[in-house]
């Protein structure tokens, strides 16, 4: 299509010709965009999902997919996966697939949990979402900062303001960030980097640019992680559900201001309210 430069076949981002108005006058210019792709994953053989996602880190997507949909626990459980970016597909095999885990994928569920208020609208949620039990805590500097590191380091959101951006955290630090057209795609990336770096989580946060769903909350409770950190605002059924799996949600960390949702007992300064 006229216009349109791709930079790469991986590249999260392209440039497009356009017209700018400033105010005074229309100017021709270059504009970077978010690039939107498909992305359909043969499982053993046969046609399983098609996501639409942006084109970067591609195996850790699709093996934190994997693993969101309770299909694997582990990398290993992975015998091959091989990609044709160039035709949107992603070949896997695995080492078992069980015929129930395949079947009960986006099949819906209602119904509560041990009594409690927590509703899994889908049957492989409430396979693989856990409860979360960390001792980690975090003060709200620490908070801020963590939200400061993740938007200094979103360079493709900058330039395109079309993507979500998602953090694997220490209480200091960002360990490592990915970027995507979809909330849940950057969640599963994390997640699959995580699998396939084997690494712990009990005591990593989660750093997150987008709203936290429901699918939000559920995806840290299946990563293992107890602190979701968002600049936006939450929904009610993600804390619900956040609640009851043990994770501290905080959001709307903006500037000098932040919420804390649930689990408040993970904010050093909530405790110390709590206390005096």
């Amino acid at each position: 299509m006229d216009g349109l430069e791709p930079k790469s076949a991986s590249s999260a981002t392209t440039t497009w010709s356009i017209h700018r108005y400033d105010g005074s006058e229309v100017l021709p210019a270059q504009d970077d965009i978010a690039i939107e792709a498909p992305l359909t994953i043969m499982l053993n053989g046969e046609e399983f999902a098609t996501l639409v996602y942006t084109p970067s880190d591609t195996v850790d997507m699709v093996t934190g997919f994997l693993a969101s949909e309770g299909l694997i626990r582990f990398v290993d459980q992975i015998e091959s996966l091989t990609l044709e970016e160039d035709r949107g597909f992603a070949h896997v095999k695995l080492r078992q697939l069980h015929q129930l885990s395949r079947e009960m994928v986006s099949k819906r569920f209602i119904g509560s949990c041990c009594g409690k208020s927590r509703q899994f609208y889908f049957h492989n949620d409430m396979r693989t979402a856990k409860t979360v039990r960390t001792k980690l805590s975090l003060t709200i500097a620490q908070c801020f900062h963590l939200m400061r590191e993740l938007q200094d380091q979103s360079a493709e959101f900058r330039l395109t303001g079309g993507l979500h951006n998602a953090a694997l955290c220490t209480a200091n630090e960002l360990l490592v960030t990915r970027a995507d057209i979809g909330r849940h795609n950057a969640l599963d990336k994390i997640y699959g980097h995580i699998l396939r770096g084997r690494i712990p989580v009990k005591d990593k946060i989660l750093a997150f640019s987008g709203r936290v769903s429901s699918e939000v909350a559920l995806k840290a409770a299946k990563i293992g992680v107890g602190i979701l950190l968002s600049k936006s605002a939450p929904t009610d059924l993600a804390l619900r559900l956040a609640d009851d799996l043990g994770i501290t949600v905080v959001g709307f960390i903006r500037r000098n201001h932040l919420t804390v949702y649930t689990h408040p007992e993970r904010i050093v300064e909530c405790t110390q309210g709590l206390k005096s």
